[in-house]
């Protein structure tokens, strides 16, 4: 165990580093923090968290840098989250509340994560395998053609075509409409399926051919759509980072650009707390110099889907954890409003 004045000049480096982008050394660390102790103490305790792997020196600089085993440990013990200021929450209230569907909330919260963090931001669309019917609505465009409407509690809207065997009638339509409402909302998408499959019995027999292909199509939308959807924004500030980046950003682009990467990494937040996975923890190579914070958000005390930011290793953590934090608060208030 470290003690805890080796702590402090841990935390020292890591806050210097983060904020100046150049290797720390001794005497710096004297001028800049009350650590009370001098320059060749201070020396003495950077030599043992070099040695125990905490920082390491660049080339041939003086200076010493964090290393992940570094972050990790400022992470878990030395840094708190740090709270937002209030003109930042209402300008998040602001923006978010302004959306007026589901791609407007993601889209939204994309582009604020990016602007907050200064980092890419990653979103995950609520999963639908986590959803629930809110409604669904029958209108009929032709006397044998019918669009389905599906709504879930998250306010996400698929909408389907349904080519019917026989022309179904206004009366028909609004009896299929009720009967199918009184049995699925409210309800999760994965239990939907038993609760229909006796429905076209209930009905004449010139009709059960249509209310079979209704429920197939509407069946069909729940797993079509169980394929988790992203959206990413700023990609852009990596280029405030190429030196972070020990030879290319190339291969952070490439990563950013595989879907299952991103869920894989998001997916590592568990259902209410927060996942902070740093250089190497990222099992996928291409994002070894990259750390990635996320957390789930969702609605009613549940989490529906993920959200997060990457970035280059040398971020502001305790400012990038309260951001993501906060945005995800947030969009799960909005979810429940809506």
């Amino acid at each position: 165990m470290l003690s805890e004045r080796r702590l402090e000049v841990l935390r020292a480096i890591v806050q210097d580093y983060v904020g100046t982008e150049e290797p720390v050394g001794s005497k710096a660390l004297t001028e800049r923090h009350r650590l009370g102790v001098s320059p060749a103490t201070v020396r003495n305790d950077m030599a043992v968290l070099e040695e125990e792997g905490y920082i390491a020196q660049p080339h041939t600089s003086a200076g010493r840098i964090p290393t992940d085993k570094g972050y990790r440990l400022f992470v878990d013990k030395l840094a708190g989250v740090k709270p937002l200021s209030t003109p930042e929450r209402r300008a998040i209230q602001n923006f978010l509340d302004g959306a007026v569907d589901l791609d407007d909330v993601v889209g939204r919260t994309v582009r604020l994560l990016a602007q907050l963090t200064r980092q890419v931001a990653v979103v995950q669309y609520p999963s639908l395998t986590r959803s629930t019917v809110r409604h669904v609505e029958l209108l009929s465009l032709a006397p044998a053609r019918l669009m389905l409407v599906l709504i879930t509690d998250t306010g996400r809207v698929e909408q389907r075509l349904v080519d019917c065997p026989s022309p179904f009638g206004e009366a028909s339509l609004a009896d299929l409409r009720a009967r199918l409402n009184s049995r699925v909302v409210g309800r999760r998408f994965t239990d939907v399926p038993p609760l229909v499959q006796d429905l076209p019995e209930s009905f004449e027999v010139d009709d059960r051919g249509t209310v079979s292909t209704v429920l197939s199509t509407l069946l069909e939308t729940l797993v079509e759509e169980a394929e988790e959807r992203l959206m990413i924004g700023g990609t852009a500030n990596l280029t405030r980072f190429g030196h972070d980046f020990p030879l290319t950003i190339r291969p952070v682009l490439e990563a950013l650009e595989e879907q299952v990467v991103l869920l894989k990494l998001l997916g590592e937040a568990n259902e209410s707390g927060m996942a902070v996975r740093i250089g190497h923890e990222n099992a996928y190579e291409g994002l070894n110099s990259t750390s990635v914070v996320s957390v789930g958000y969702g609605s009613g005390g549940e989490t529906v889907a993920k959200l997060g930011v990457v970035g280059p290793t040398r971020m502001d953590y305790p400012g990038t954890m309260g951001a993501v934090r906060a945005v995800a608060r947030y969009v799960g208030q909005i979810l429940a409003e809506s």
